[in-house]
């Protein structure tokens, strides 16, 4: 028996509900249905941001706003002419919820809970009649005449447009293969560095404002960076590894980074910085206390790896360990041995070719009625709320591209 309806949406995730609450919300009238392959929808929104979900950043100009995505720029551009930042906050206030926005630019709900934008969804999706069915794992996509037809374990569905939000699900990136879709193959993106090394094993919590590249490449980013109990992370590790998915990934994740812990003093100003400390604290323990804007505890570490002793006063310092400390304050090599996933952010760069996707519609080239929605396409972004916006950016420019 099928069940046949005017549009499906495979992907029970934020780009789903999404386009599917716009959908019925400009045209009423449509038989609209989301298939989810789990017992629960919205998982991912539940988790995002430990719990409070990441909405969207306060970047309201779309030129600066595609900045933010390694890959996906250039499409991007037009979308968000279309529906940016500042319109997912007009929208969701327009649907009873507030947003906030934090210090680093990141906007939560003022609840500060996730639940509030999935039980905005949930409220929506009922209020509007659209069918919600979970546990319906897509076996099958095949073309019926001018409709489409999907197949679940225990259903069969029937639909003339048919909309993918399944995010960087493999199985259906095999059937889109079948039907003459490329798919970039996926490679992590947004995870952070693992490091053993003494300079910064007894320094998880330390934090710092930094520059940082890595060794034979281009690569290079500069911002906050956290030391962990496995490495460092923080926004300055995270840029890089999303910048850097494929090279790092062609890397096997074993590299070398150089961290200039002052940011942007070089290691001329520095070693002049340095000079100058020496006159003027001749008679003061090096070790004691920072000069620059980084933690006490870090610049003992340093100073200690530069081979100088805890009680080495500052007119002691040989020219050698003045240069040895001049390059640990400015260019620290670390070998990073492997990655780790970011907080639940499992984020992948990969899907399918951007080059086969109409940005005006969001409509498949190769196929009529087929279109895409969120994470399923090759564009990834930086942790702050970016990936969740170009969901409701395709959702919203897809919804608005129907007239049936």
């Amino acid at each position: 028996m099928n069940q046949n309806f005017d549009i499906i949406i495979v992907g029970g995730g934020a780009a789903g509900f999404f386009t599917a609450i716009n959908i019925v919300e400009k045209n009423p009238k449509l038989k609209v249905a989301i298939l989810e392959r789990g017992n629960e929808v919205l998982n991912k929104v539940r988790i995002s941001g430990g719990g409070r979900c990441n909405v969207t950043h306060a970047c309201f100009e779309p030129n600066e706003l595609v900045k933010f995505y390694p890959r996906g720029e250039k499409e991007l551009r037009g979308p968000f002419h279309q529906f940016c930042s500042g319109d997912t906050v007009e929208w969701f206030s327009d649907h009873g919820v507030e947003l906030k926005i934090e210090d680093d630019g990141r906007m939560f709900p003022v609840s500060n809970s996730s639940q509030t934008i999935i039980d905005c969804f949930l409220k929506a999706t009922q209020k509007l009649g659209i069918a919600v069915l979970t546990g319906q794992s897509v076996q099958s996509i095949f073309k019926k005449d001018i409709c489409w037809k999907i197949e679940t374990p225990n259903e069969n569905y029937i639909a003339k447009k048919l909309i993918l939000a399944t995010g960087s699900n493999p199985k259906i990136w095999e059937m889109l293969q079948t039907f003459g879709h490329a798919i970039v193959n996926p490679v992590p993106s947004l995870f952070t560095f693992n490091i053993k090394d003494a300079r910064i094993a007894a320094l998880p919590g330390v934090s710092a404002v930094v520059s940082v590249k890595v060794k034979d490449t281009k690569l290079a980013s500069t911002g906050p960076l956290l030391i962990t109990h496995w490495g460092m992370s923080g926004p300055a590790i995270l840029k890089l590894s999303a910048w850097g998915a494929r090279i790092l990934s062609e890397k096997n994740y074993l590299f070398t980074i150089f961290v200039n812990w002052l940011n942007d003093i070089d290691n001329e100003e520095a070693e002049k910085i340095l000079k100058n400390l020496k006159q003027e604290h001749a008679k003061k323990s090096v070790s004691k206390k920072s000069p620059f804007d980084i933690s006490n505890r870090l610049w003992e570490s340093l100073v200690l790896a530069s081979n100088i002793q805890e009680e080495t006063k500052w007119a002691d310092l040989s020219k050698m360990q003045l240069q040895n400390l001049t390059n640990q304050l400015t260019n620290s090599s670390f070998q990073v041995n492997g990655k780790s996933t970011f907080k639940e952010e499992f984020v992948k760069a990969g899907g399918i070719d951007l080059k086969e996707i109409n940005f005006k519609t969001m409509e498949s080239k190769l196929h009529e009625n087929l279109y895409f929605s969120g994470e399923i396409l090759n564009i990834d972004a930086v942790t702050g709320g970016f990936n969740f916006q170009n969901a409701w950016t395709s959702g919203y420019i897809l919804a608005n591209s129907l007239y049936l």
